[in-house]
């Protein structure tokens, strides 16, 4: 219930604002909550008689300033993660449809590029993502994170320096045009994954492509990101035929702006999410998620990966 802030027409920031969260928190979940909770709090202070002359900045100011609250908290969990951490995924049926705060956000954050924000300070990550991928003026930046103008500019061109420094720049969303030749090529991959057609999936992989994997301790994957044409090929041409022998399958989706697929087990339960980073007509990364607390907001989550719990 968001109250009079539905009734204002508020809620159609709704998209952008979960599209913020999301870009801070890395969780869809947690970006959810974020967003309700930036919601009541208008909601409380129209009750009390507060004038709000720009629901969207206030909205906007609300979500980024507890998105950064969040990350101040969640860093020492981060330090802890058992293995590689990735981001929720945020997945999209190939049919578009689905959340439209999900769709719109979903050409926006790879999960290549919400890794790379992870060297970031809080503050950092709140300029530099308000900045480069929203695009907002410096003026609304400062007002947004209650900074001054003299200081955003230097905080995004530190944040922009520590990115680049990661050797990867960020991700541009697929246009239309190669939204079709992406799910083709997908479409191709796994098959020649799940057929065990070494050479046909070997053309699609780039010589230095990577795997990373998400499992938190909790579900089988890598231990460490796997690298090289020949070895990522071998990993994934034996996992999904051990999926497929215990009935699982593979359906096509967009996953945070880019090809991939969610893997069902035989009743239909989410087992994990590949997110393919293309580019060049090959897949340069693969991104997998196994861990089974960050898969429940796509569906009822299969036991098939989980590992066994220890005594």
């Amino acid at each position: 219930m968001l109250g009079s802030a539905d009734e204002t027409g508020a809620a159609g920031y709704r998209p952008l604002l979960f599209s913020i969260a999301y870009g801070m928190t890395g969780s869809v979940g947690d970006s959810e909550d974020i967003v309700q909770d930036a919601f009541l709090g208008l909601t409380r202070a129209r009750q009390a008689g507060t004038t709000i002359a720009d629901p969207k900045a206030y909205l906007t100011t609300a979500v980024t300033r507890l998105g950064i609250n969040y990350l101040r908290s969640a860093r020492v969990r981060r330090e802890t993660y058992v293995g590689d951490w990735l981001p929720e995924p945020v997945v999209v049926p190939t049919d578009g449809s689905g959340p439209a705060e999900h769709a719109e956000l979903a050409d926006s954050l790879s999960m290549a590029f919400l890794v790379l924000l992870e060297a970031l300070s809080p503050v950092e990550r709140a300029v530099f993502m308000l900045r480069e991928v929203f695009g907002y003026g410096y003026p609304d930046v400062a007002r947004t994170t209650g900074k001054t103008q003299a200081n955003c500019r230097q905080i995004f061109a530190r944040a922009r320096q520590r990115i680049a420094a990661g050797g990867q720049a960020r991700d541009s969303p697929p246009p239309p045009a190669r939204r079709a030749e992406g799910e083709e090529l997908t479409r191709r991959f796994f098959e020649a994954a799940a057929g065990g057609d070494m050479d046909a999936l070997l053309g699609m992989l780039a010589p230095d492509v990577v795997v990373h994997g998400d499992g938190g301790g909790k579900a089988r994957t890598i231990g460490k990101p796997l690298a090289g044409r020949q070895r990522v090929g071998r990993l994934l041409v034996v996992g999904l035929r051990r999926g497929r022998a215990l009935g699982a399958s593979l359906r096509l989706a967009w996953v945070n702006g880019q090809p991939g697929a969610v893997m069902y087990d035989a009743e239909g339960r989410v087992v994990g999410v590949v997110e393919l980073d293309v580019a060049d007509g090959v897949v340069q990364a693969i991104h997998s998620m196994t861990n089974p607390d960050k898969l429940g907001h796509i569906g009822p989550v299969s036991d098939m990966a989980r590992l066994p719990e220890k005594g």
